[in-house]
């Protein structure tokens, strides 16, 4: 971002994250895997552990802080 975009009222930009993508995060879920399947994006994100299943809402802000990478389905 642009010093310019800053002052404009630009501040942070989220993250683009879209259903169906695959993020990596930085800690792993307790059956070992750390590869989630986005299922609802909004304030809160829906993830589905590609491990085991489990589904979880997690506010958006924790989720960009801990994405370690993401993937095209």
């Amino acid at each position: 971002m642009t010093l310019i975009a800053f002052f404009l009222g630009g501040g942070r930009t989220s993250m683009d994250l879209n259903v169906g993508e695959i993020v990596k995060l930085k800690k792993q879920h307790p059956c070992g895997s750390s590869e989630w399947e986005i299922l609802r994006v909004g304030m809160d994100f829906r993830l589905k552990c590609l491990g085991c299943g489990h589904q979880v809402m997690i506010p958006r802000k924790q989720v960009e802080k801990n994405i370690k990478q993401v993937r095209k389905p």
